[in-house]
């Protein structure tokens, strides 16, 4: 899983799992949760991966992924999803995504501020 900063700044994360769709799943959350710990680097955050799950729902298939977040003392519950087509390793990994913007989000915010405008 690749995340790109820009034109010129990538986060790869990887991971490794059984060869079974689940397995797929969670191993396409897990190098997305990689990615964004290396993107977000010494901001003091950390995730995990607590599940991920496929679920026909609504004539689509829906990926829902569950995460922890640690920022210094204080711990959080994250839920992602994203609704897909099919099972494919994507939608987990845009799940994560989903999962985590808002606190990225506010993290990167501050970053910039902090430091005139540059990359966290």
């Amino acid at each position: 899983m690749v995340l790109e900063w820009g034109p010129t700044e990538q986060f790869v994360g990887t991971a490794e799992e059984l060869g079974s769709q689940a397995g797929e799943l969670r191993c396409a959350a897990q190098a997305a949760v990689e990615a964004i710990e290396r993107a977000v680097g010494t901001q003091g955050v950390t995730f995990e991966l607590l599940g991920v799950k496929a679920v026909r729902a609504f004539d689509a298939t829906v990926v829902i992924v569950s995460l922890t977040s640690r920022q210094q003392a204080r711990a959080s519950r994250l839920v992602g999803s994203f609704i897909t087509d099919d099972f494919s390793s994507r939608g987990a990994a845009l799940a994560v995504l989903n999962a985590t913007n808002r606190l990225l989000g506010n993290i990167f915010s501050r970053t910039e501020k902090g430091n005139g405008g540059d990359k966290p």
